[in-house]
């Protein structure tokens, strides 16, 4: 085999590797987007079962006062008119020492507890949102990469779509840079 020959062949192999390699990363790159869209996508649709699942708890546990309320009431209602009749009690003194039942202020600890601990666990599923989706963006602008990635389409999902949940308080203090201390209570 002469020496231009090989050469020859040495440069197509060089060429051929290259190629390979050069599609391999293009195949790799493109799978490692598709996994970190499907991510987000997975992400947002956990943080949307959190939340309605917080909501349902606190709408729940929310009733309970209510009915234990309603019940207190017909218990109460029955104490007193096992004790004093239909028509109460007609004595001018009386002194008696009664025991009425109470309101137990423990239902309202476990709605706040309920409360906490949704905030608590939707805030940690924002927080996992927010860093897949910086990890995405990321990835989408680096070098070489973001060539590859505009060439393959991507992003295929719109990224706007995968903010986070907030308020119109939130919102409005980032807008105006103000914010005002939280009251407790109606003036």
């Amino acid at each position: 085999m002469n020496t231009g020959l090989k050469i020859g062949l040495g440069f197509l192999l060089v060429v051929a590797l290259f190629g390979v390699v050069g599609v391999s990363s293009v195949i790799g790159l493109n799978n490692e987007l598709v996994t970190q869209e499907r991510g987000l996508v997975a992400q947002y649709k956990q943080n949307q079962n959190n939340y309605d699942n917080y909501i349902k708890k606190l709408q729940e546990a929310a009733q309970v006062p209510t009915m234990y309320t309603d019940d207190l009431k017909k218990v109460y209602a029955a104490a007193i008119s096992g004790r004093y009749g239909a028509n109460g009690s007609q004595a001018t003194f009386q002194f008696i020492k009664e025991h009425n039942p109470n309101v137990d202020a423990t239902v309202y600890t476990k709605i706040q507890q309920i409360i906490e601990a949704g905030r608590n666990s939707f805030e940690a599923d924002q927080k996992t949102l927010l860093d897949k989706k910086r990890v995405y963006e990321t990835e989408l602008q680096q070098f070489p990469g973001n060539v590859v990635a505009t060439f393959l389409g991507f992003p295929k999902i719109k990224l706007a779509d995968f903010d986070i949940v907030t308020s119109t308080e939130t919102e409005t203090a980032f807008q105006t840079k103000k914010s005002a201390p939280v009251q407790l209570r109606a003036k």
